[in-house]
């Protein structure tokens, strides 16, 4: 698994993205760690995704498990783990929350996960894993794909640093660097895994997070924050807002 790391002393917080993204979508953040956070960081690049090696197959669990594995090496038992995840990093982080996977988070922080599906969407998200990644004639258009699929047209271009690794170059064109089958996700069981968890959960979004509602949010966390007037991809538009969340409750 590809992983950037950083900061130095006992506590560790892991950094989980969303599909479709790569780790670097958590580099605004890491700028700021030293002054945010006491302790190291961990980024992944989720199975599937970016540089990490695709998998075979990327149910919730799957992807609990081989996080944890990479996680577990950089845990140390005298200082605080805390996980932080972004849309299905966040379903994952609640995953790992549970304490199943051989990791034991102190908190669990979640943000934009997406509550609600509908059978159209859930076919849809089928329908690409079962097909073969678009290629395209040159690097531009699929810089352009990729902003688009992540949300991030109009917040980032190709050049700036929170697309790095989301593109992929084979002998026939480029492509996104995801694998496609990772859409097999299926629907989340979010609410069964906050249950589950055996750490403090807390839940947010970005006030303009076309993919989730506040009232969807608190259903599962009555405390959930909203983030300021900022939409999925909270963590590139105000990095220092996600960090003053995290900072006030743990």
């Amino acid at each position: 698994m590809y992983i950037e790391q950083g900061g130095e002393g006992p506590d560790l917080l892991l950094l989980l993205h969303g599909m479709g993204a790569t780790g670097a979508v958590w580099s605004p953040m890491c700028a700021e760690a030293g002054a945010r956070w006491s302790g190291r960081w961990l980024v992944p690049d989720l199975p599937g995704h970016g540089q990490s090696a695709r998998q075979d197959s990327y149910a919730i669990g799957q992807y609990a498990a081989s996080v944890a594995r990479a996680a577990l090496p950089h845990i140390r038992p005298e200082g605080r783990f805390v996980v932080l995840g972004h849309s299905l990093g966040g379903v994952i982080a609640l995953a790992l929350a549970t304490g199943w996977f051989g990791v034991a988070p102190h908190w669990v922080f979640a943000a934009g996960i997406k509550l609600a599906w509908s059978d159209d969407e859930l076919r849809r998200m089928e329908a690409l894993a079962s097909q073969p990644a678009r290629k395209f004639a040159t690097e531009k258009e699929a810089w352009d794909r990729y902003l688009k699929v992540c949300g991030l047209a109009g917040i980032a271009d190709a050049a700036a640093a929170v697309v790095a690794r989301g593109i992929a170059r084979d002998a026939d064109g480029w492509r996104l660097a995801m694998d496609p089958r990772a859409h097999a996700v299926g629907k989340p069981p979010v609410p069964e895994l906050a249950a589950l968890a055996r750490c403090p959960v807390h839940l947010a979004r970005g006030q303009h997070d076309a993919l989730v509602t506040t009232a969807q949010t608190r259903e599962i966390d009555p405390d959930a924050r909203e983030l300021g007037p900022h939409g999925h991809n909270v963590m590139v538009e105000a990095p220092a807002q996600v960090w003053d969340w995290v900072a006030s409750l743990s």
